[in-house]
C-alpha cells in the first residue's frame, strides 16, 4: 500500500545561497519601487481630477503604504540573511512524498523525514524513526 507523507526540505546556508537570495530580494524591491512610483503617479492624476476622485486617491495611498510595508519586510529579511552563519539549515518548505508501507512496518503517523539541499544538490535524506 502507498501513503502520502509530508517531507521537510531544508537548505544549507552557503555563499551561493546567500547571493541568490539577496539577488531575489533586490529584484522584488526594485519591482515594488516601480509599482510604488506608478501608484504615486496615478494618485496625483486622480487628485488633479477633482473632489470626486478623493476615494480613488485614498485607495492609491493604501496600495502605496502596502508596498512600503513589503519593502520594509524585504529589508529586514536581507539584514537577517547577512547575519546567518554558513552551514545553518533553513527550512525551505514541506512537500508530499509517496511512501510504500506493508504489514509489520513501524508507523507513528509522523512526518516522512527531511531532505537536505546544498547549492541545489540533495546531500542527505534523513528518515524519521
Amino acid at each position: 500500500m502507498h501513503i502520502i507523507q509530508t517531507v521537510s526540505v531544508v537548505q544549507v546556508v552557503t555563499d551561493v545561497l546567500k547571493k541568490d537570495r539577496m539577488h531575489d530580494y533586490e529584484s522584488r524591491m526594485r519591482q515594488l519601487e516601480r509599482e510604488t512610483a506608478q501608484l504615486l503617479f496615478e494618485k496625483k492624476k486622480a487628485e488633479r481630477a477633482g473632489a470626486k476622485q478623493v476615494d480613488v486617491a485614498a485607495r492609491f495611498q493604501q496600495e502605496i503604504d502596502q508596498r512600503h510595508e513589503k519593502i520594509s519586510v524585504i529589508e529586514f529579511q536581507m539584514s537577517q540573511l547577512e547575519k546567518l552563519p554558513m552551514g545553518t539549515e533553513l527550512k525551505e518548505r514541506d512537500i508530499q512524498s509517496v511512501v510504500e508501507v506493508k504489514a509489520g512496518d513501524r508507523f507513528d503517523g509522523g512526518d516522512g523525514g527531511t531532505i537536505v539541499v546544498k547549492d541545489g544538490v540533495i546531500i542527505e535524506i534523513r528518515k524519521q524513526r
